[in-house]
């Protein structure tokens, strides 16, 4: 069974910094890219950074550039978001997908649970 587990959410003062993971099991996934996304309340859940499965390739919302770094290791089956300098409006609900390919093409086959992120001014 496919399962995406992410962890390292919490509560954080404005300028911090967090570090989320993507634990995965059920599939090879050292062989697929991986992404994150994230979703705040009323609002649509939008893309943050992908990653292919090489880790060589990585992209970037704009509103998320310079500030987060998305790095994975295929030995653990995990990806990382690591998150600075965190404003108010990153909070939001943080989701790892993967989809069944090895570069990044915004499609996404497998969901994590999420996992609550919140900045406070």
């Amino acid at each position: 069974q496919v399962q995406l587990v992410e962890s390292g959410g919490g509560l954080v003062q404005a300028g911090g910094s967090l570090r989320l993971s993507c634990a995965a099991s059920g599939l090879t996934f050292s062989t697929y890219a991986r992404g994150w996304f994230r979703q705040a309340p009323g609002k649509e859940r939008e893309f943050v950074a992908a990653i292919n499965w090489s880790g060589k390739s990585t992209s970037y919302a704009d509103s998320v550039k310079g500030r987060f770094t998305i790095s994975r290791d295929n030995t653990k089956n995990t990806v990382y978001l690591q998150m600075n300098s965190l404003k108010p409006e990153d909070t939001a609900v943080y989701y790892c997908g993967v989809p069944r390919e090895s570069n990044w093409s915004g499609r996404v086959d497998y969901w994590g649970q999420g996992t609550q992120v919140t900045v406070s001014s």
